[in-house]
């Protein structure tokens, strides 16, 4: 019989609007991503998780749940909350320049990234490929 060798994860359930979690999220995502890609792109890969992150717990009133695989094809990244609402890259506010940039960043940075609807709520993901230029 073949073992089978699952791919490198990371899940974590984060608190209701607990923000204590962006920079908890960042440290376990850089653990599991040690030995994964450039430096480069495991800055990127926590930068867009913590937006993902920081994102779910501001925009809704109930815990997320944050997903990190590393497989063949390079990392996926998904955040799943229980609101129906989809979010929406829009450009930053111009009386508040430190909100509004989150989905835009992911919009940019990711090779790929989108939104799966749940039966109750949704997930936002992205995709990073280990080799390809930032």
């Amino acid at each position: 019989m073949k073992s089978q060798v699952s791919a490198p994860q990371l899940r974590r359930t984060l608190g209701r609007a607990d923000l204590r979690a962006v920079p908890e999220s960042r440290r376990a995502l850089r653990e599991l991503l040690r030995h994964w890609g450039t430096a480069e792109r495991s800055e990127v890969a926590e930068l867009l998780t913590s937006e993902l992150v920081t994102n779910a717990l501001v925009h809704t009133d109930h815990e997320a749940v944050l997903t990190a695989t590393v497989g063949p094809r390079g990392l996926r990244v998904e955040v799943r909350d229980f609101v129906a609402r989809e979010p929406r890259p829009r450009p930053p506010c111009a009386d508040d320049g430190t909100h509004g940039r989150g989905l835009v960043l992911v919009e940019s940075l990711a090779d790929e990234w989108g939104v799966r609807k749940h039966g109750v709520g949704k997930s936002v993901w992205f995709e990073l490929d280990a080799d390809a230029a930032a």
